[in-house]
């Protein structure tokens, strides 16, 4: 298998790697308002590698280290490359085809010694680093590359799967993910072998970041190449859940229930789904066969019942300061199960599923239209907020931040704005 071969079968492996959709989706989009403003996504922002974390004071994997206080730690250098006859380029993607992470790193150290303006040795660095977990020596290998030849495949197929998929999932890492998957799918010097495998990443990042519209089209490409890509199926699924095209997403996640890496998502989400419909005993049923195959994944829910939920909203509204209490007056904040179609539908594409809160009607700086009685209202849905946390003390606290996220939309801001104030 390939050194390209190899990162798609990573890829394919990637479900166990990622957050657990359940409560990835529900912090998602912490409450959208009904009219969402044009969400310009990753592609629209600028400065491609400027946003590498490259660590601090690392400079890659033959430099030593000198800590504060002046005492030299031990220096581990690399192993000679054992090329046996190869140039070491091409012995380091032997040896990472095989497995041989360690032996890979020194040969394409040594590429990278040799020609310190080739990308290729710079990418095959980085991808050695990244399957050693050298995460920020890896980073700094995949931005040598990508300044060297920003259209470099492997690198940015590299950094892609490093930032959307290996990493944590965070909307700065998935936009940069995005971005690099995006790029390698539009230059035409891109190997087709490699399509799938980008467009696969875009996928997952686009579905982490809440724009699964796209997340969509990108599944497909990976699909109509290989139509048994179970990971792509998956995307696949996600969207359609998201995109609140519940009949196909049911289908598409009864079909991953006999897939061990994904039954578990499957099953949660069909209980998801199910719930939607009112059938809450078969909708338990699946969420707890979530919970067997992945306790950690989805634990079970601190659920308050409605009548102690409401509570906790009340006292949260209370604890608001003054001037947020005041833009409140008037605005009637209910308590709700989930949010309903009619609402997730008002906006295109459709609000998820997931959303722990919605605000309705023009911000107070707008003027009513008639069409919504009472002009301006908030919910905040009692099972999407219990899924999204684990303990009584986190739901209190997420109860407060959605309610500030709400307020803010109230004020006139988008979710972008909120996300960079840290209200996502």
């Amino acid at each position: 298998m390939s050194r390209r071969g190899l990162l798609a079968v990573c890829l394919l492996l990637a479900s166990c790697k990622r957050s657990p959709p359940a409560a990835a989706d529900a912090g998602t989009d912490a409450g959208a308002r009904a009219t969402v403003s044009a969400d310009a996504g990753p592609l629209a922002a600028t400065g491609l590698d400027a946003g590498l974390d490259a660590g601090s004071g690392d400079g890659g994997p033959l430099a030593s280290v000198t800590p504060p206080d002046d005492a030299v730690e031990e220096v581990h250098p690399l192993a000679v490359c054992d090329a046996r006859g190869e140039a070491p380029l091409d012995a380091a993607r032997r040896y990472y085809d095989e497995g041989h992470f360690d032996e890979a790193l020194s040969c394409a150290a040594q590429a990278a010694a040799q020609e310190p303006d080739l990308a290729a040795a710079h990418a095959e660095r980085g991808a050695a680093l990244a399957s050693l977990d050298r995460v920020p020596e890896a980073q700094l290998a995949f931005a040598r590359a990508l300044a060297i030849d920003p259209g470099d495949p492997d690198a940015l197929l590299g950094a892609a799967h490093l930032y959307a998929v290996q990493l944590s999932s965070t909307r700065e890492r998935d936009e940069l993910g995005a971005l690099y998957a995006e790029r390698g799918l539009s230059q035409p010097a891109t190997p087709p072998e490699l399509v799938p495998s980008l467009a696969l990443v875009a996928a997952m990042a686009f579905n982490d970041l809440g724009q699964a519209d796209q997340a969509l089209e990108r599944a497909a490409i990976v699909l109509a190449r290989e139509p048994a890509n179970a990971e792509a199926k998956y995307e696949k699924a996600l969207a359609l859940f998201e995109l609140c095209r519940f009949r196909e997403a049911k289908a598409a996640f009864a079909s991953l229930l006999t897939d061990k890496e994904r039954a578990a998502h499957a099953h949660q989400h069909l209980g998801l789904l199910l719930e939607r419909e009112g059938r809450w005993k078969q909708a338990e049923e699946h969420f707890a066969q979530a919970r067997a195959l992945e306790p950690e994944d989805f634990p079970p829910p601190p659920l308050p019942s409605p009548e102690e939920f409401k509570t906790q909203v009340t006292r949260a509204l209370a604890d608001l300061p003054q001037d947020m209490r005041s833009d409140l007056a008037g605005v009637p904040v209910a308590t709700e199960e989930l949010p309903s179609e009619d609402d997730l539908l008002a906006n295109q594409p459709p609000l998820s599923p997931t959303i722990l809160g919605l605000f309705r009607g023009p911000s107070l700086n707008e003027p009513c239209d008639g069409t919504e009685t009472p002009c301006r209202s908030v919910a905040l849905y009692r099972r999407n907020l219990a899924r999204a946390v684990r303990t009584p003390e986190e739901l209190r606290e997420q109860i407060r931040v959605t309610l500030l996220h709400e307020i803010g939309h109230l004020r006139g801001e988008d979710d972008e704005e909120l996300a960079a104030r840290g209200l996502e």
